[in-house]
């Protein structure tokens, strides 16, 4: 197993997302955009955040070697969000997510980052392909993936999630 430390790009340093990040979790896990667009996660304490760091995010980190990044900005150390690679139930291969706080969007701080973790996941991690799942609803997501070269597949039903999702693809 390739167990990464780091990756860096122009702008940004992801490292896999620790028990540090906890603050950071909680108020990204209770923005409004992450409760419409991912679901509400029912993580409302400190203490619930560091469980589900450690059962939620750690568990695949230290299974794989990849799962959850927390997004750092390099100029300042600020936490802008995170970008993972995840082996979702329902979904056949890995798939590649983020989100961001609200007040970092609009930088180009998602495509940076998720391009750069679709680079490590082909080319260190060997995946032959990368999956990605977004809501009808969110249009940035979605034009994210498909300027990240995915391609829109088909709607498909996850099954711990109420409504169908739309599952994109890239392959190599």
């Amino acid at each position: 197993m390739i167990l990464i430390n780091e990756i860096k790009t122009e702008r940004l340093i992801l490292r896999p997302t620790t028990i540090d990040d906890v603050e950071f979790i909680l108020q990204q896990l209770n923005m409004p955009k992450w409760h419409e667009f991912i679901g509400d996660r029912k993580v409302k304490t400190l203490a619930q955040a560091k469980k589900y760091i450690t059962t939620k995010l750690r568990p695949q980190i230290d299974k794989l070697g990849y799962g959850t990044f927390t997004v750092i900005r390099k100029s300042d150390g600020v936490k802008l969000g995170t970008c993972g690679l995840y082996d979702r139930e329902g979904i056949e291969g890995i798939d590649i997510g983020f989100a961001f706080l609200t007040q970092y969007e609009k930088n180009g701080y998602a495509y940076e980052s998720s391009n750069k973790l679709k680079q490590v996941a082909l080319n260190k991690f060997n995946l032959k392909h990368i999956n990605a799942i977004t809501t009808v609803k969110n249009i940035s997501s979605q034009k994210l993936l498909e300027k990240l070269g995915l391609k829109y597949i088909k709607m498909i039903q996850l099954a711990d999630e109420g409504e169908q999702v739309m599952l994109y693809q890239y392959k190599t």
